[in-house]
């Protein structure tokens, strides 16, 4: 299911003897554009303090709260960390390491060795199959890279260039609740395109230049405009997802991703 980050955030999270809190930010990596961190805010029950959640501990969202497979005293002893400040690779290996979580850098898919969070590990590929060396070749990019940590806070408002001009910012972002992963950043058209939303894969990224808070598209302003139109009061489903990228002439993600 497809979700709007900013109805996420807000959401009560229920560990399994009470609530711990409520979601504050979303930290994606931007390597592969998946949620890696829900930020919650532990509000009167530990004043002052945030904790970072693994999509890997959450059993199910609802309307009003997300659930977690954890309980209170695991998250009031977790490995603390600065409110706002940059997470880094030596913190997430801590946070794995108490929660006892496999790190979602070491393996080819978009959670190491799970395809999803809550699945069991996809078996190894045996010798000979077509796929080795390109999931091996996945395999050194994760562990080799440090890619950062983002906040969807921040990045909410960037500037989206399309080749020949500028089409808008990011309003919000489409989070696809079962693999955590970014599917769609929501662009505000008003300046270009008044009164109108945009989605965009970020698969049809170029480049980010986050020092000057600008993301480019490998698309044109005419093909933007033609696309499927996006309404944020009708749920976004997957005949709309086809026609959005048979307009675009991508390759649908459900149709190659974990294979």
């Amino acid at each position: 299911m497809l979700r709007a980050a900013g109805e996420l955030k807000g959401l009560s999270i229920a560990a399994t003897d009470g609530d711990i809190g409520s979601v504050k930010d979303l930290y994606f990596d931007d390597l592969t554009w998946t949620v890696r961190y829900l930020v919650v805010d532990t509000g009167a029950w530990l004043p002052g303090r945030q904790v970072l959640v693994s999509p890997l501990s959450v059993r199910g969202t609802a309307t009003d709260e997300v659930v977690v497979d954890l309980t209170r005293a695991q998250v009031e002893g977790s490995p603390p960390i600065e409110a706002d400040k940059p997470v880094d690779r030596q913190q997430e290996e801590a946070l794995s390491r108490y929660y006892r979580h496999r790190y979602y850098w070491e393996g080819p898919y978009r959670w190491g060795l799970l395809a999803y969070p809550g699945m069991p590990p996809v078996p190894a590929p045996v010798a000979g199959d077509p796929v080795v060396a390109e999931m091996a070749a996945r395999t050194r990019e994760r562990v080799e890279s440090d890619p950062s940590l983002r906040s969807a806070r921040d990045v909410t408002g960037y500037y989206i260039a399309a080749q020949d001009g500028d089409i808008g910012h990011v309003n919000d972002f489409l989070v696809d609740d079962r693999a955590w992963a970014i599917r769609y950043l929501v662009v505000d058209t008003r300046n270009w395109w008044p009164g109108r939303k945009v989605v965009l894969s970020p698969e049809w990224i170029k480049t980010v230049s986050w020092a000057d808070s600008r993301v480019y598209v490998d698309l044109r302003r005419d093909q933007i405009k033609a696309a499927p139109e996006y309404d944020a009061g009708v749920p976004f489903e997957r005949a709309h997802e086809n026609r959005l990228f048979e307009h675009h002439g991508r390759r649908k993600y459900w149709e190659w991703e974990d294979r």
